[in-house]
C-alpha cells in the first residue's frame, strides 16, 4: 500500500479508500477466538513438551520468528481453568483486552504462565499444563479468581507479540510519550506487513499498538496528548478493519470501525470500511447509508462511487428478477413497488 498524506490534503484530487491503509498521524490477533466456545479446555493431540518440572506445553498453532528473552514485554490472550474441576476462572478474550507480561518480573502466581510464554513465538497458541507450585500455591485464591488450594492449572495461551526491552519497563512505568512512541512503532511494523499481504502478522502488530492505548490510559489524557494518542490508535483500528475485511471476518471489522466512529463520527475511512463489511453481510440499506455519509466527507473518492454503483446494480437485478417472476405468475406486466435507487456522485 502507498504511503499517503492526510485525507484533508487529498480532497482536491481523486483517490481510493479501498486500497489505502492509514498512515497519517504519526507522533500505532485482535487475538483470534478459539474454535470452541471457551467454556472447557481445548482437546489437543500434539506432543507434550516438558518445559519445567511443573510446566508442560502442547502446541495448538505454530508461531513465527524468535522467542522472547528475559525482561521482554509480552502481549497475550489466555483462558485459564483449574485442571481437576475444569472451572474457568479467567478469559482475556471475553474482556477484549490483551494483557502484558514482563518476563522475569511477573507476579508469583503467574510464574508457570511466564515459563510457558517464554517458550512461545509470536502468533503461537498453546495449551499449558501448570502444577500448583507455580500457580496459586497451597492456599489457592477464593476471591478473584476462584482457585482452590493446591490446584493444578490449564492455560490456553496465544502470544500476540513482544517488545524486547533490556530494563523490562512495563506500560504503566512508561511516560506518555514513550507509550505513544512504542505504539506508533508497532503501527509502522504492521503497515509494512500489510503491504506484504501478511495479514495475520500485521494484525498482531496493530493489536499490540492498541494495547498501549488502553481505556485506562486514554481516560487520563487531554489536550495535545489525547490528540497524539488518537492519531495512533484510530489508524490501527482502521487498519485492523482492512485486514479483517480481506479475511472475510466482517463482524469484527465493523466492531473496529465503530470504535473509531465513536471518537470521529465523520471519519470517511471508518464509514467506508463499515459500509464495505455491511455490504458483504447483505445489509445493503445500512451499507448504502454509510457509503453516502463517507462520500459527503470524501466526495472525490473512487471506491465509494464503485460501492454505491454496485449496490444500485444489485438492486436493479433484484427488481428485474421480481418483475419477471410476477409476469410469469400473472401472465402479464405488473408494477413492482420496489425500484432501484439512483447512484449518488
Amino acid at each position: 500500500m502507498d504511503e499517503s498524506p492526510p485525507l484533508e490534503q487529498q480532497q482536491s484530487q481523486p483517490h481510493d479508500l479501498e486500497n489505502e491503509i492509514v498512515t497519517e498521524g504519526s507522533a500505532f490477533v485482535h487475538g483470534e477466538l478459539s474454535s470452541q466456545d471457551g467454556c472447557v479446555p481445548p482437546k489437543v493431540d500434539s506432543q507434550m513438551e516438558v518445559l519445567d518440572e511443573n510446566v508442560s506445553k502442547q502446541i495448538i498453532k505454530e508461531g513465527h520468528g524468535s522467542k522472547p528473552s528475559k525482561y521482554s514485554t509480552c502481549f497475550l490472550h489466555y483462558r485459564a481453568w483449574t485442571k481437576h474441576t475444569q472451572h474457568k476462572f479467567e478469559d482475556t478474550w471475553q474482556e477484549q483486552q490483551p494483557i502484558e507480561l514482563v518476563l522475569g518480573k511477573e507476579k508469583k502466581e503467574m510464574t508457570g504462565l511466564a515459563i510457558g510464554v517464554a517458550s512461545m513465538k509470536s502468533g503461537e497458541r498453546a495449551l499449558l499444563h501448570i502444577g500448583w507450585e507455580l500457580g496459586y500455591g497451597k492456599d489457592g485464591n477464593f476471591s478473584f479468581p476462584n482457585v482452590p488450594p493446591m490446584a493444578d492449572l490449564l492455560y490456553e495461551v496465544e502470544v500476540i507479540g513482544f517488545d524486547e526491552t533490556k530494563e523490562g519497563k512495563a506500560r504503566s512505568d512508561m511516560t506518555v510519550e514513550e507509550r505513544i512512541g512504542a505504539a506508533d512503532r508497532r503501527k509502522m511494523d504492521g503497515n509494512n506487513l500489510f503491504k506484504e499481504d501478511k495479514l495475520e502478522e500485521a494484525m498482531q502488530q496493530y493489536e499490540m499498538a492498541i494495547a498501549y492505548m488502553g481505556d485506562d490510559f486514554m481516560f487520563q489524557l487531554y489536550g495535545k496528548y489525547q490528540d497524539m494518542a488518537l492519531a495512533v490508535k484510530n489508524p490501527c483500528h482502521l487498519n485492523m478493519a482492512a485486514c479483517l475485511i480481506k479475511l472475510k471476518r466482517y463482524d469484527e471489522a465493523i466492531g473496529h470501525c465503530n470504535i473509531v466512529l465513536t471518537e470521529e463520527e465523520k471519519n470517511p475511512k471508518a464509514l467506508f470500511r463499515r459500509g464495505k463489511a455491511k455490504a458483504e453481510l447483505g445489509q445493503m440499506d445500512s451499507a448504502r447509508e454509510d457509503f453516502r455519509k463517507a462520500q459527503k466527507y470524501a466526495p472525490d473518492d473512487n471506491a465509494i462511487r464503485r460501492e454505491l454503483r454496485a449496490i444500485a446494480e444489485q438492486e436493479k437485478a433484484v427488481y428485474q428478477k421480481q418483475k419477471e417472476m410476477y409476469k410469469g405468475i400473472f401472465g402479464g406486466e405488473m408494477k413492482v413497488v420496489a425500484r432501484p435507487r439512483a447512484v449518488t456522485g
